[in-house]
């Protein structure tokens, strides 16, 4: 009985976003709503760190760029400060992105505040890291989030969330087992929607996926990953799909993606990086060029 609770809370979390909505607003709730529709030919597109060729990654201009193109997700990642702030960073240290040096987690907020962040190229701007809560309302009701790098810190985030009446359109993932993630719902009332992700080609995706299929938890959607499409990539999209969940994958770069990069979307024909990726059953994607992918949609009449 304790084993089917467990399933249960997991599966309600995994499906947040599928009860009638009294949360996110605007354009927030129809993403929502086709992230809960599978059979829709809508495919999300999610703009991955925010608009990084024109502005620092994971900062305020950067998720203010997206939105104003169209994308409908705006992916983060977060880090915790040496005195419990949530901030936008993808790396351990903030030499990349900053003119500073050093682990996020040793750096207090105050003094990270001291830091400008640079661009992808090196230069550095007037721009500071923004927070989670500065993040979030900037997004509010306009655009889902996605917090990739952040699980960890879940109930610093949820409340967050909560505070903000964001938690509706925020959805988290990892790659914890079922059960991990059904004992951490439940113990809360309200939660962001869950996404496995799926490293298909690896033994741990491969045992996650089984597990998801042998428990019966059928998520909102799964993040599938792969290096070289194989058939058991093809199997493994293919049972994604007729099971009920949305299709994510990743057109980042080739080892996500089995070569099909937006870089190469770029460089030559859209149609032949994203058309492969709509064949395989794909219905969200995570881009660095949202504003090609957006287009290249919106001419196949799939936006």
């Amino acid at each position: 009985m304790k084993r089917f609770l467990l399933i249960l809370c997991a599966a309600a979390g995994l499906w947040a976003c599928s009860q009638p909505a009294a949360g996110p607003a605007g354009k927030a709730r129809f993403v929502c709503a086709e992230l809960r529709n599978p059979s829709s030919p809508y495919v999300v597109v999610v703009s991955h760190r925010g608009d990084w060729r024109n502005w620092p990654e994971n900062s305020i201009p950067a998720i203010e760029s997206v939105i104003g193109m169209g994308a409908d997700i705006m992916e983060l990642d977060l880090k915790l400060t040496k005195d419990s702030v949530l901030v936008l960073c993808h790396d351990k240290t903030i030499d990349r992105t900053t003119n500073g040096h050093g682990r996020v987690c040793d750096i207090t907020y105050d003094s990270l505040r001291r830091c400008v962040l640079k661009t992808g190229h090196g230069v550095k701007t007037s721009l500071r890291m923004p927070t989670l809560r500065e993040a979030l309302a900037v997004c509010k009701d306009r655009i889902v989030v996605n917090i990739d790098q952040g699980y960890e810190y879940y109930d610093l985030a949820l409340a967050v969330t909560e505070e903000l009446g964001v938690t509706d359109q925020v959805l988290i993932k990892g790659k914890r087992p079922v059960e991990i993630v059904a004992a951490k719902f439940a113990q809360h009332p309200h939660n962001m929607m869950y996404m496995p992700i799926i490293d298909i080609l690896r033994p741990q995706g491969r045992e996650l996926f089984e597990e998801y299929a042998s428990k019966g938890v059928v998520p909102l959607a799964y993040e599938v990953c792969w290096n070289e499409y194989t058939p058991d990539v093809e199997a493994c999209m293919r049972q994604v799909v007729a099971g009920g969940s949305k299709l994510w994958v990743n057109s980042l770069w080739d080892s996500l993606c089995g070569g099909l990069s937006d870089d190469k979307a770029f460089a030559g024909s859209p149609d032949r990086v994203y058309g492969p990726l709509l064949d395989m059953g794909a219905s969200i994607i995570q881009t660095d060029r949202p504003d090609l992918l957006i287009r290249y949609l919106e001419s196949q009449g799939r936006r």
